[in-house]
């Protein structure tokens, strides 16, 4: 009885790494075919507001806010930081941004909105009453963008029945080797499965690295208040804008989302949080993306096989498959780096995530516990930080 359980999972992990190595040479060919330089032409140049939801700060923070301050974009722009209080660390690199671009509209926005389930949504209700512009542009505060950002993103807006635009990212390492494993994460798994996705249509992506709309859809959908209780907001809004007959549009440019964990618990906590999130936004989805890891699945083959010649050329095809896309990656993003030969410590370091994803009901968020229910929404287990 024994034996034929051992044969039968031997047999389900062998067709998942080779169906993984499948996927891993398929998404090589989709990013290869990637290009960042497409451009939409710009019609015009209308008021754009800049919303910044910001809590604490982290390495290269600075660099990251000033590259929305630097854009080359001919109408009036409007930077809105918000903090829920006023000795929050990103304070000071906020007044340092306003002294060193004057004549520009920036500003620091103080308010109170706690208490609430998504900090970052609350955070964005705060500052929605101080939008002056027509289009509005919500971006996380670990984001770094180029100087044609701006013109491209309202190009795109402008384009027929377009409700909302949202952007790929990547990541960059800010600090050590944790940061370092983080941003691979990212490069390595995340963006070629989004690509993918899109590809085969099987993805309806609004990422949180940017979503741009005009005012008046956001009052449509209910302003920020009416997704407050999800931990995928940014998901749920995309989902709000296509439910009112609008699409979520794509620019072909790769933001750069600065990756801070310093030890291997933020790292955890970062990338388990993710997890949940994608699967409670998308369970089948989520569990089909089993067949991405066939390296953990090469192993497990072999381990269940005593390691013979044809397990060791099975992890060998495994490790030799994710090579090759890992280097595509690179190559597409235009990243000189030796970080390839730590991909098979980032590849079970996923791999680990994903299954424990199935098995973790709270998760931390800015040192809150919120408990992830099927709906996608949050419950705060224990009291609310102030």
């Amino acid at each position: 009885m024994i034996e034929a359980i051992t044969v039968g999972l031997r047999s389900v992990c062998l067709l998942l790494a080779a169906v993984g190595c499948i996927y891993s040479l398929c998404a090589a060919a989709v990013v290869g075919r990637f290009r960042s330089d497409g451009k939409v032409p710009l019609m015009g140049y209308p008021g754009v507001t800049i919303l910044k939801p910001l809590a604490g700060t982290a390495p290269g923070l600075y660099e990251d806010l000033a590259s929305f301050c630097n854009q080359d974009y001919h109408g009036p722009v409007q930077l809105l930081f918000g903090v829920q209080d006023s000795a929050d660390a990103a304070v000071p690199v906020i007044e340092r941004l306003i002294k060193e671009h004057p004549g520009r509209e920036l500003e620091l926005v103080v308010h109170a909105d706690k208490g609430r389930q998504n900090p970052k949504v609350a955070n964005l209700i705060g500052l929605e009453g101080c939008i002056r512009h027509e289009i509005v542009i919500l971006a996380d505060a670990d984001i770094g963008v180029a100087s044609d950002y701006l013109s491209s993103t309202v190009a795109a807006l402008e384009l027929p029945n377009v409700g909302a635009v949202t952007c790929l990212y990547r990541g960059v390492a800010r600090v050590g080797v944790w940061s370092e494993l983080a941003s691979m994460g990212i490069d390595y798994h995340f963006l070629p499965g989004v690509l993918v996705g899109l590809k085969l249509d099987l993805a309806t992506p609004c990422f949180g690295s940017t979503i741009a709309l005009r005012r008046d859809v956001l009052s449509s959908i209910g302003g920020f208040r009416s997704f407050v209780d999800y931990i995928a907001d940014d998901y749920a809004m995309g989902e709000a804008i296509r439910a009112a007959g609008m699409k979520v549009a794509i620019p072909s440019l790769i933001l750069a989302h600065s990756c801070s964990e310093q030890n291997v618990g933020e790292l955890l906590r970062h990338e388990l949080r993710w997890a949940r999130t994608v699967r409670a936004v998308s369970p089948l989805g989520y569990a089909g993306s089993v067949v991405t890891h066939p390296l953990p699945f090469a192993l497990l083959t072999a381990a269940l096989g005593g390691f013979g010649a044809s397990d060791l050329m099975m992890i060998a095809g495994a490790f030799f498959c994710r090579l090759v896309l890992q280097r595509q990656v690179d190559h597409t993003l235009r990243v000189s780096s030796k970080r390839w030969w730590f991909g098979p410590v980032r590849d079970l370091l996923t791999f680990g995530v994903y299954v424990a994803s199935y098995f973790v009901k709270v998760v931390s968020w800015r040192g809150q516990q919120y408990r992830v229910r099927r709906d996608g929404t949050l419950t705060a287990v224990g009291e609310p930080k102030a």
